[in-house]
């Protein structure tokens, strides 16, 4: 799989906030892809946690873009009145996954992964 990039300033600015993003999100002692996956064979309920921590992931981080924004970043995930629900994060994290595999690595946050899907959907 080929990743092709855009050299134009706007997209660099882009990719700096996302990872901004990501950073701000990391240092809430982020989960990364091996815990959660550990988290949801760990437990008969396992699969409900998982559930349950995603969307919370989401939201933080469409909470920490739209502070980025208020600050003046440019904005890079607008939802443009489109549907985005709490049972949706599930789905948004694993077509990531599968749109970009073998991209991710185990030791990689569980935001990061989101805040790409987010971005990739509800691109601006």
């Amino acid at each position: 799989m080929k990743l092709q990039f855009s050299s134009s300033p706007v997209f660099f600015r882009s990719v700096l906030l996302v990872l901004a993003s990501v950073f701000a999100a990391l240092a809430a002692s982020a989960m990364s892809l091996r815990e959660l996956r550990a988290l949801e064979k760990s437990h008969k309920q396992g699969g409900n946690f998982v559930q349950y921590y995603l969307v919370g992931v989401m939201e933080g981080a469409l909470e920490a873009h739209t502070q980025d924004v208020r600050n003046g970043a440019k904005p890079v995930i607008c939802l443009n009145d489109r549907r985005l629900e709490p049972g949706m994060a599930q789905g948004l994290y694993q077509t990531e996954l599968k749109r970009h595999e073998g991209f991710y690595e185990a030791d990689m946050p569980v935001p990061l992964v989101l805040t790409n899907a987010l971005a990739t959907v509800y691109p601006c």
